[in-house]
């Protein structure tokens, strides 16, 4: 579905990601677990179009997307769950959902947005305990969940997700990482990236180590799980202080 090969971008003169090349097959779970800096958002916004390529190929599809809009990227099945969230704080959960649509509108499937509207309130019952409520008065971990189902209201082939447990408490992990799992029984694609790793690695078909812009280590996540150096050479912690899920 996805296949990035020999992937370099950056910032102005800075060279973050470095010939990188990896892969993301239909139905499964990817994650990238790595330390701060090592690169992992910028791929994500390099991929979705939000950061431009300097060199390199990013097939989705089996169509080069380098090129394109990230509205266009968006149309074509690839959505970002963003860190941070960065939900609509003034608009209610509803309408941050409807915002969300806008690839459905465009592709003139207006009449399905209610049932996706329908289908969110089920994965997510609290949004609809919430739904008229504003985005900016959720708790951290009903901002987390609204961003997850604002990006599947696009009926991604493959969603993006952004350290989606960042600033959450161990339970509410615990909640968003069952809910990415059960997105994947559902058959969606998703390319996670985590610094939780024990946690990432814990529901991930398979993972890869990106260390100062280069993936160092790949392979199938519960093999990387058990490997003692990539608890402490790659990751600088030990796996067993984070998060359980």
């Amino acid at each position: 579905m996805l296949r990035i090969k020999n992937l370099e971008a950056g910032y102005a003169t800075l060279k973050v990601l470095r010939k990188v090349t990896m892969h993301v097959n239909p139905g499964e779970i990817v994650t990238i677990i790595g330390a701060n800096g090592a690169g992992k958002t910028t791929l994500l916004k390099t991929v979705c179009g939000l950061l431009r390529s300097r060199d390199g190929e990013i097939l989705f599809d089996r169509q080069d997307i380098r090129r394109l809009s990230t509205e266009e990227i968006v149309f074509r099945g690839c959505s970002l769950v963003p860190e941070g969230r960065q939900v609509f704080a003034p608009l209610s959960v509803r309408e941050n959902l409807v915002l969300g649509a806008n690839v459905q509108y465009r592709r003139g499937k207006q009449a399905e947005v209610k049932n996706d509207l329908n289908r969110m309130f089920g994965l997510f019952p609290r949004l609809k305990e919430r739904e008229k409520q504003l985005a900016g008065t959720l708790s951290g971990g009903e901002q987390q969940m609204l961003a997850i189902a604002r990006a599947l209201m696009a009926r991604p082939k493959l969603v993006m997700m952004d350290e989606p447990s960042m600033g959450l408490a161990p339970l509410i992990v615990r909640d968003i990482f069952g809910i990415i799992t059960r997105l994947r029984d559902e058959g969606n694609t998703v390319l996670l990236v985590e610094q939780n790793a024990k946690a990432a690695l814990g529901i991930a078909d398979r993972a890869y180590v990106l260390e100062t812009g280069r993936i160092i280590l790949q392979g199938q996540a519960e093999d990387l799980l058990s490997n003692r150096d990539v608890q402490r050479a790659y990751l600088g912690r030990d796996l067993d202080s984070e998060t359980d899920i």
